[in-house]
């Protein structure tokens, strides 16, 4: 995912310096062919198929699909039954708010230039954002509509506040998660998202960019934007929510892990739209990013199980859809950089360590995450950029990184040791920025409404004590 673009703007100034140098390109026939092929080369003519635009516009839909109703079944199922329709409409407004919030400023924040933490304001409301202008691709001078641009990133930050609500469910306000997500949003979302996706893109390839992207760090899909960011976010506010009551002394057992495992299938159904959909073209690198989304996953869900079954003897569902997420998690910074084979090993890998951190860390520190939201998420995104490193090298069967600044943009590696040390500082400015940021965040919100329902409404449920109605009727 980047965002590619090449503003319209640059059209203006070419078309405005054609005029301008009409009277010369008159007295001088014998220049024109060089000046036209001086223009080109400085603002190729965007190429927009039709192709791509209709698999864009699919995936946008595809992610949405990952948020209502994938993960708010998800979540739903994880709970208890008296908290299940809390946590889907925390999910569904959640989604509903940032869309409005990407429109008003969110895109203009995260794909303009400003500086090297966040953008401007130059397409605040979508100015200037229209059925004519368009985004550049990976590929040089191939495009598609920026409204289909803007659609697609709306869904990624439609989802990622949305992924935060896991870990502190069952006993969090519903305007508190609502002013927390605005807050989040404009604070951290937009700027991480500026600082890992942002740049001039292959037709200006030299522009000022992102600093995550400055250091060299690649990530395909979101393992920071998204994973990283929402999973330290998550861990943060399960410390200052608090604990739910009774929590270690009363059965808190998932109330439908049946709803958990149509959730869990419809997010894999739909991180196809994530995954391959930010190669925002339809050709072979889309395809490598789907068959990795398939095979990685597949391999966590192995994994994960044969963990269970030599530490508890048995394999559960529970733990086979956490694999599901765990390797969906680690292969999304990867997903169009890595080979098969590599994206087999990443999901192998990360399921004993999301294991070990939702089965002992969790519980030696003895914090409240609900939905694993640190374990998996975080975890497993931190697990997915470091080794993005490792695999996308040519010799382990990636793809390498694209050099812009050669003619044929050929795909280069600079070795692991440089390339691992580029992914593990933008993990730890996305640590960093989103964990502290997300403390200060969550501080506000609680002196403006307050975090905490009261026990009296969290014993009773936060279906009927916060929206006035059950899941369930006897």
């Amino acid at each position: 995912m980047s965002s590619f673009k090449l503003s319209t703007s640059l059209g203006r100034v070419s078309a405005a310096a054609a005029a301008f140098l009409a009277p010369a390109i008159a007295f001088a026939q014998e220049a024109a062919p060089a000046a036209t092929e001086a223009v080109a080369a400085a603002a190729p003519a965007m190429t927009v198929d039709k192709g791509d635009t209709t698999w864009m516009l699919v995936s946008s839909a595809l992610v949405l699909l990952m948020t209502v109703p994938g993960l708010a079944l998800f979540y739903g199922g994880l709970v208890r039954s008296k908290n299940m329709l809390s946590v889907m409409m925390q999910v569904l407004m959640i989604a509903s708010v940032a869309m409005l919030v990407w429109v008003a400023y969110g895109y203009s924040l995260a794909f303009t230039a400003g500086n090297s933490f966040v953008g401007g304001f130059s397409k605040l409301f979508l100015s200037g954002v229209d059925v004519t202008t368009v985004s550049e691709s990976f590929s040089k001078g191939v495009a598609i509509p920026e409204l289909t641009f803007v659609v697609f990133q709306m869904t990624f930050a439609a989802i990622t506040p949305g992924l935060i609500v896991g870990a502190f469910a069952e006993r969090v306000k519903f305007s508190a998660v609502i002013l927390f997500t605005v807050l989040w949003l404009t604070f951290i979302y937009f700027p991480i998202a500026h600082m890992v996706w942002f740049w001039g893109g292959p037709s200006a390839y030299s522009d000022p960019s992102g600093l995550i992207f400055g250091f060299g760090a690649i990530d395909f899909a979101g393992g920071t934007v998204v994973h990283i960011n929402a999973g330290i976010a998550g861990l943060v506010g399960a410390f200052m929510v608090g604990k739910r009551t009774g929590f270690g002394k009363d059965m808190m057992a998932p109330h439908s892990m049946t709803l958990t495992m149509v959730g869990a299938s419809l997010l894999w159904v739909g991180w196809f739209g994530f995954n391959a959909g930010s190669n925002l073209e339809a050709n072979a690198y889309a395809a490598l990013a789907m068959i990795n989304t398939f095979v990685a996953t597949a391999a966590a869900v192995v994994s994960w199980s044969l963990v269970e079954t030599f530490t508890r003897g048995k394999a559960s569902i529970l733990g086979a859809v956490s694999g599901a997420v765990a390797g969906l998690v680690v292969i999304t910074p990867a997903a169009g950089f890595v080979g098969p084979i590599g994206a087999i090993v990443m999901g192998l890998i990360v399921s004993p360590i999301c294991y070990f951190f939702v089965s002992t860390v969790k519980n030696k520190f003895g914090y409240d995450d609900t939905a694993d939201v640190f374990g998996v998420h975080c975890i497993g995104g931190i697990l997915g950029a470091l080794l993005t490193g490792v695999f996308v090298n040519p010799a382990l069967g990636g793809a390498g990184i694209v050099d812009y600044s050669t003619a044929d943009f050929a795909a280069s590696y600079a070795g692991t040791a440089t390339q691992v040390w580029s992914q593990f500082k933008g993990v730890i400015v996305t640590l960093l920025w989103s964990g502290i940021g997300s403390a200060i965040l969550y501080k506000i919100v609680d002196v403006i409404v307050g975090l905490r329902v009261p026990v009296e409404a969290e014993r009773e449920g936060l279906d009927l004590s916060s929206h006035g109605e059950a899941a369930y009727h006897s």
